[in-house]
């Protein structure tokens, strides 16, 4: 005990070496334990990055078969190009696809890229449930892609982005050109020919019923395309006003004669009507139509379906200019998708547009390149059955939809006042002119209340 009190306490050198021994290991393991806490994260790092879940998103599309199955195969490549990104393929039939899309987009349900027809976008970016794509992921659209691709523009940005592109063309039975005693290589050029054909191709029974339509019309198929984009504009008309909110169509001559042409099939030529085996297409297929005006699309089906039937297509007939309806689907991102997934369904809408996937679209589904580079390589343009469609791109238009469903409605049913109940034609006309101009004012009311 000291004098203080307190204990002195003296270790003997061993027991202070074995002190000095454990001080030594202490900072030695505390020295240590930053390097290896560091190693630890990154090993764990590591582990998290190869072990982390893949990004899995989700694609829509109605259900096509030929659509349905490339895109599968294209979800597997580039699933290969993009391991940490996985794609769900999701179909519905085309009548639910639209009711399906109102009811879950909005509740945050619906797809991470989703494919439309370029005629509903008004509708979709008026409601809300689009993004507009970043500007930095898809530069150069105006100069890459043909010009009607624009109408998927909308305030100024693109909402939307093909793979493939339609045009409409003259489907033509060879067979039944012969029987008829027409030259199989010459098809109709013009309007007047077209008729003329139509009369020589179209059979009928001792009742005067068809046997076989020289021309297949069905205006609620392509026909109400081909009335907009092909023969007002052939006739010297134009479909809307450059800010797309006046309806033109009687401004001129040129909307009622293409309407009195397109009509005059059914009630003045008789050479075709609506419904007859089914709908024109089938007519076609089916060796009961001669003539079919119809997209680039249905060379698939009818390879696969009637590959011996023996028909070949040329460009849609002019008059006094030349012009086809163009149109396509669109791949879009809905507006809900944000973080990883919106930067996974960039990748995944980059690479549906990429020439690779552009080329087997033409293959496996019929559809046009949607890019000029593509679309304008020899092989295509010279290629018997690709190359009428090709060599009208340039002169092809693609129509502003309000609503694609309303629209062809109105027109449907102007025709069938004149099919059905006697209407003039001029009457019926006018009045389809004056119901397609109130849903252009409707939008365009709602749009400017926006600003």
């Amino acid at each position: 005990m000291t004098e203080s009190g307190y204990f002195s306490f003296r270790p003997s050198k061993t027991l202070q070496f074995l002190i000095a021994g454990l001080l030594l290991l202490s900072i030695t393991a505390c020295s240590a334990k930053p390097s290896e806490e560091s190693g630890s994260a990154a090993v764990t790092a590591s582990s998290v990055q190869t072990e982390k879940e893949p990004i899995t998103i989700e694609y829509w599309q109605y259900e096509f078969p030929a659509k349905v199955e490339l895109i599968n195969t294209l979800i597997q490549e580039f699933e290969t190009e993009h391991p940490n990104i996985k794609v769900k393929q999701t179909n519905f039939p085309y009548d639910q696809y639209n009711q399906k899309v109102a009811t879950l987009v909005p509740a945050g349900k619906g797809p991470d890229v989703i494919n439309l027809y370029y005629g509903w976008l008004p509708k979709y970016v008026q409601s809300g449930y689009l993004q507009p794509l970043p500007e930095s992921s898809f530069p150069g659209i105006a100069e890459a892609f043909f010009p009607f691709v624009d109408t998927a523009k909308l305030n100024g940005s693109y909402y939307a982005l093909p793979t493939g592109v339609r045009t409409l063309g003259l489907f033509y039975n060879k067979d039944l050109f012969t029987k008829a005693g027409l030259d199989p290589e010459k098809p109709p050029t013009t309007w007047e020919e077209l008729v003329s054909d139509a009369k020589a191709l179209t059979e009928t029974d001792k009742n005067g019923q068809l046997v076989t339509e020289g021309f297949a019309w069905e205006p609620g198929s392509q026909l109400h395309h081909w009335f907009r984009d092909g023969l007002l504009y052939q006739a010297g008309g134009k479909d809307t006003s450059e800010d797309r909110r006046k309806i033109l169509w009687n401004d001129t001559p040129a909307g009622l004669e293409a309407f009195k042409y397109l009509v005059d099939f059914a009630t003045v030529h008789k050479v075709g009507i609506n419904g007859f085996y089914t709908d024109d297409a089938n007519a076609f297929k089916t060796g009961h139509a001669a003539i079919n005006v119809d997209g680039s699309y249905r060379l698939g089906s009818i390879k696969k379906d009637t590959p011996d039937l023996n028909f070949a297509v040329a460009p849609l007939p002019g008059y006094k200019g030349k012009s086809t309806q163009a149109s396509f689907w669109a791949n879009a991102i809905p507006a809900n998708v944000t973080g990883e997934k919106l930067e996974a369904a960039t990748a995944f809408l980059q690479f549906l547009i990429s020439k690779g996937v552009q080329e087997q679209w033409v293959e496996k589904v019929g559809e046009l390149p949607a890019q000029k580079e593509v679309a304008l390589q020899d092989k295509y343009v010279n290629d018997p059955l690709l190359g009428p469609f090709i060599s009208q791109l340039n002169d092809a238009n693609a129509h502003f939809f309000i609503d694609e469903t309303q629209e062809r409605t109105l027109f449907v049913n102007a025709v069938d006042e004149v099919l059905l109940n006697h209407v003039p034609e001029e009457q019926a006309f006018n009045d389809l002119v004056a119901k397609t101009q109130k849903l252009y004012d409707d939008y365009w009311a709602k749009q400017d209340k926006k600003k």
